[in-house]
């Protein structure tokens, strides 16, 4: 049994939870989506697909499943897609599969995505989509590199790196291209609730950007806090959310 160490000054002794019940997978009827012309008719605002699919690693820390952005770029049909927080390849092995033109950067090659001097190579290009999947604060802790937004001692700081991201990501959108960043809210040790969703959006209007479509509620299959422990008493999250924000055209 693990006990995650976070909680262990707030111990409550609860039942042990029958191993069997615990394993048994449990389905939900979904509304039905209405009928409409779009080329990816699967994709709603509840998004689940308990497989991952063949795309990055699944061992790396935060890996996202590659099936979400699959279906994202099938909708929007972009051109080129710039992928500026790489972690284990996931987007880049989405996109070349279905044979888009993807520039793929991360903090481990010394790509800061929250430092404008980072983008000054890529001032002269232009992005029809922007796939991001940012730290979720410091839930995972990433990388020892210089800018690291997992490792930003305060949420303020946090907030002041990603909102520079945002704005340097948003700089190299073609008019009308979409800006999609899978981001979830959490428990903070020190913080308490974080609504890192909430930040997400107010920073991308701050950066001039605007919500294109219905916010995408995508269920966490293989949460790594799936398979732990705790002694305190919470609701567990068990989703995050993609939202998909646009530069206005002229």
């Amino acid at each position: 049994m693990r006990i995650n160490p976070f909680y262990e000054s707030t111990w409550k002794s609860v039942p042990p939870i029958n191993s069997e019940v615990r394993s048994r997978k449990q389905s939900a009827l979904l509304p039905l989506a209405p009928i409409n012309a779009s080329p990816v008719p699967h994709l709603t605002s509840l998004y689940h697909f308990s497989r991952p699919g063949y795309y990055g690693k699944r061992s790396y820390p935060g890996n996202c499943g590659g099936n979400i952005i699959r279906d994202l770029l099938l909708y929007f049909q972009p051109r080129n897609v710039f992928d500026p927080m790489t972690g284990s390849g996931t987007c880049a092995d989405v996109c070349r599969e279905l044979e888009i033109p993807c520039l793929s950067k991360d903090i481990r090659e010394g790509f800061d995505a929250s430092n404008p001097a980072s983008f000054e190579s890529l001032n002269s290009k232009r992005f029809d989509f922007i796939w991001a999947h940012p730290p979720y604060w410091r839930q995972k802790l990433y990388t020892m590199m210089p800018g690291d937004m997992s490792r930003t001692d305060s949420l303020a700081e946090f907030l002041e790196s990603y909102g520079r991201f945002i704005k340097n990501c948003a700089a190299l959108l073609t008019d009308g291209g979409k800006f999609a960043i899978l981001m979830g809210d959490y428990n903070d040790r020190a913080e308490g609730f974080v609504s890192l969703t909430y930040y997400t959006k107010r920073l991308a209007f701050e950066a001039g950007l605007r919500q294109c479509c219905t916010d995408i509620i995508r269920f966490s299959h293989g949460a790594s806090s799936s398979r732990k422990v705790y002694r305190s008493s919470f609701i567990p999250g068990l989703h995050d959310v993609c939202m998909v924000f646009e530069k206005a055209g002229n």
